[in-house]
């Protein structure tokens, strides 16, 4: 019993762990990540999940930083419940909790949004215990092409699925025969190959289970990662760990559903440009704002004062103008049941992520950043000849037509980066829509403005926008 004991740690509220499937893996430094709160142990939704989070998470358990940041389950789906989403962290926080979210429990993910890290490969000094047996921390192996493995191109067909253009994906690789692919990772980008491959048009959804069969075939390959202009899946990446390790191997398949037609999302960079300004706006109007994550850490810290509401936020404001030039209709996601309300601007959110905005350092650092939730995906604008389809009033149907465009406004809350924690300079600021991949489009090469941004103590300058990927 003594032994047992001393081996043996209490679980704190708060505390972290790393997992793949059911197995804990933090002293290996790599996995999905775990919090436990209320007594229970629950997932992170990878909404919003980038460095800055990943950091605090890695220093949390005792190594230096992230190395790696993954999302779309790329260790495995999600187990437990989702107890956190839409983290914000500026990186410097000493605990996860100290970021702002959604609240416990609160989030709009399916279990393929397990968010999820690999640690600096070196703990610190100051490492703390954790719940399983000390072992060694391994190399992270680089990806390499599928082709190395294959020796040429790779055969590729779809089975199981109700029509033609749906199924569990299969690959054929020489001296090994047909199998499956584990769904780890797999997302829209490796999709759209296959369909292209196949010739069947686009890839409508990307998915991560044994829907379509395949659980009692052998599984070939894993941690596929493609950029989705492939026009064969030999040319896509995939793990190099000596043997397939897929968590949840028997519904953990990877699938495609392809489509003839997609929408394509294209935001207006010169809008970008022409309607970018800064306000300075005390936080008396915003508390709505910080209800919803929209200004950074700095700014929450300030309740703390008794006159927080004068506080003035420096407000970096812009429009941004999103046209559907696609071959079909541009829906939400998430099912109109699914939508979640939020009372202070008394409006639902269709979509959690609909667009980031990033402000980087000249290296790419990210020195701030915004979010907009998609309130109201609708047609404010449409070509001649186009009537109007989707309306955000009295709940109604959310989305952008063929033809049409949506606008959010420079006047319209959270339609910002707060700057007021940055120093005057050059800067370079990205405006990305349907940033994390959440719905299919025919192409994401045209999602994002990526522009020059003066920023001084009077003014503020966005110029040089061109079109990029998110």
């Amino acid at each position: 019993l003594a032994a047992a004991t001393a081996t043996t740690w209490a679980v704190e509220e708060g505390q972290l762990r790393l997992v793949i499937g059911t197995r804990v893996t933090t002293h290996e430094g790599r996995g999905n990540v775990e919090i436990y709160h209320a007594n229970r142990w629950g997932a992170i939704c990878d909404d919003e999940w980038d460095s800055r989070e990943a950091d605090v998470v890695c220093r949390m358990m005792g190594y230096a930083n992230a190395s790696r940041v993954t999302t779309n389950g790329h260790f495995g789906k999600a187990l437990r419940p989702f107890l956190m989403d839409n983290l914000y962290c500026n990186g410097h926080e000493v605990h996860i909790e100290e970021c702002q979210f959604d609240g416990w429990g609160v989030h709009d993910c399916g279990r393929e949004e397990a968010a999820g890290v690999v640690c600096d490969k070196d703990p610190e000094a100051t490492a703390a215990p954790v719940t399983t047996p000390a072992a060694p921390v391994p190399k992270w192996v680089s990806k390499k092409k599928i082709r190395a493995k294959s020796r040429g191109s790779v055969k590729v067909r779809l089975a199981g699925g109700r029509s033609r253009q749906e199924g569990r994906l299969e690959v054929y690789i020489p001296k090994r025969g047909w199998g499956v692919v584990c769904g780890d990772g797999w997302g829209v980008l490796e999709a759209m190959v296959v369909c292209r491959q196949l010739g069947m048009g686009y890839a409508q959804d990307a998915i991560q289970s044994d829907f379509f069969g395949g659980g009692n075939q052998t599984m070939l390959l894993s941690g596929i990662q493609c950029t989705g202009d492939e026009k064969n899946l030999a040319d896509c990446l995939h793990d190099q760990l000596g043997k397939v390790t897929c968590p949840g191997v028997e519904d953990n398949i990877a699938g495609v559903m392809c489509t003839d037609e997609l929408a394509d999302l294209v935001i207006d960079e010169q809008e970008v440009e022409r309607s970018a300004y800064l306000e300075d706006r005390q936080l008396l109007y915003l508390q709505c704002a910080m209800e919803e994550n929209c200004l950074s850490t700095s700014a929450y810290a300030l309740k703390s004062d008794p006159g927080w509401l004068y506080e003035s936020r420096r407000l970096l404001r812009f429009t941004a103008r999103v046209a559907n030039v696609g071959s079909t209709t541009f829906k939400p996601f998430l099912p109109k049941h699914a939508w979640l309300w939020h009372s202070c601007h008394m409006h639902y959110h269709s979509m959690e992520v609909f667009a980031h905005f990033d402000v980087l350092d000249l290296e790419g650092r990210k020195v701030a950043e915004g979010h907009k939730a998609s309130f109201c995906l609708e047609d404010n604008v449409c070509q001649p000849g186009i009537e109007k389809t989707y309306s955000c009033a009295n709940y109604g149907d959310q989305g952008i037509s063929i033809g049409c465009t949506d606008t959010y406004a420079h006047n319209i809350d959270c339609q910002w980066v707060d700057m007021s924690d940055v120093a005057h300079g050059q800067y370079i600021f990205k405006v990305s829509i349907n940033p994390e991949y959440k719905m299919a489009e025919i192409s994401y090469d045209n999602n994002a403005a990526l522009c020059d941004l003066t920023y001084t103590q009077t003014f503020a300058a966005v110029t040089n926008c061109t079109l990029v990927r998110p």
